[in-house]
C-alpha cells in the first residue's frame, strides 16, 4: 500500500465528467508525477486530494486515513502540503516573517496573521525558521519583503514554508509555471536537495516534460479524467500513445 492511494475516484459537473473512476498509487518516499493535456483532469483530482473538492465515488486514503470530508487545514495538519502554481506568500511581510506564520501553525493548528506578534520571542520558532531559511539557502533574503523577491525565489520562500510544517507528502501543481529555464533549473535542483534531506513523497502535476523527467521516478498519464498509463519514466517515453498524445516527438 501507498502512503497515498485513490481508488475509483470520480467527479462530474453537471453534465461533464472530470474524473472516471481514477486508481492511483503512490509509493512512500518517492516522486510520482502526473501528466496530461489541459481537460485531463489533474487540477480537479489534485483539488480532491487537498479537501476543496469531494468526489462523488471512490476513496482517497493517506497514511491508511481517509482525507474525504476533511477540511484543507485539517489535511495539512495530517501532513500533506501543497505547492500552488502561483506561489501561496504573504507579500506584505519579510521572508522571515513568512516562514514564522505556518511555523506558529503547525505547532498550534492555526493559520493567522497576528500569530506574528505571538512568535517574534519564542526562540523554538524562530530556530525552526532560521534552519528551514537556510535549507532553502535564503537567509540572506530574510529580511527582504516577499513581493520584492523574484518569480523563482518566491517559490523558494513557498517552498519553505511547506517545509516548516514538516509534511510527508509534498503536493506539487506545476512548481515551475512561468519560469524561465534558469529558475526552472534552480527549482529542480532545490526539489532534489529536498528529496535527499527529507523523509518525503512528492507528487508533481506539470507540463514541463523537462521537469518530470528531471524528478520523477513513476509517471501516470491521464486523459480524459482516466488513466492512461502508468509506468516509469522510461517507458512512459518510449509508449507510441504517450508520445503522440502528450509529449510529442519534439520533446522526448
Amino acid at each position: 500500500m501507498g502512503i497515498l492511494e485513490i481508488k475509483n475516484v470520480g467527479k462530474r459537473f453537471g453534465g461533464l465528467q472530470a474524473l472516471g473512476d481514477v486508481n492511483l498509487s503512490v509509493a512512500e518516499n518517492t516522486v510520482h508525477a502526473i501528466i496530461g493535456p489541459n481537460g485531463a483532469g489533474k487540477s480537479t483530482l489534485l483539488n480532491c486530494l487537498v479537501g476543496k473538492l469531494i468526489p462523488d465515488t471512490g476513496s482517497v486514503t493517506f497514511q491508511g486515513q481517509s482525507l474525504l470530508g476533511r477540511k484543507p487545514h485539517e489535511i495539512n495538519q495530517m501532513g500533506v502540503s501543497r505547492v500552488f502554481q502561483t506561489p501561496e506568500i504573504f507579500a506584505e511581510l519579510t521572508v522571515y516573517e513568512n516562514v514564522m506564520i505556518p511555523c506558529f501553525a503547525h505547532r498550534d493548528g492555526s493559520f493567522k496573521l497576528n500569530a506574528i506578534s505571538a512568535v517574534r520571542h519564542q526562540s523554538q520558532i524562530k530556530d525552526m525558521a532560521d534552519a528551514i531559511l537556510e535549507d532553502v539557502s535564503m537567509s540572506d533574503k530574510r529580511h527582504m519583503t516577499a513581493s520584492s523577491l523574484s518569480r523563482g525565489d518566491k517559490r523558494r520562500l513557498e517552498m519553505a514554508m511547506c517545509l516548516v510544517q514538516e509534511p510527508k507528502l509534498l503536493l506539487l501543481d506545476e512548481p515551475t509555471a512561468g519560469m524561465a529555464r534558469a529558475d526552472t533549473n534552480n527549482t529542480i535542483d532545490l526539489l532534489k536537495e529536498i528529496k535527499e534531506k527529507r523523509d518525503i513523497t512528492m507528487a508533481i502535476i506539470e507540463h514541463d516534460m523537462h521537469v518530470v523527467f528531471s524528478m520523477a521516478e513513476r509517471i501516470t498519464v491521464l486523459a480524459q479524467g482516466t488513466p492512461l498509463v502508468e509506468d516509469t519514466p522510461e517507458n512512459i517515453k518510449g509508449h507510441p500513445k504517450v508520445r503522440e498524445a502528450y509529449l510529442g516527438e519534439a520533446q522526448v
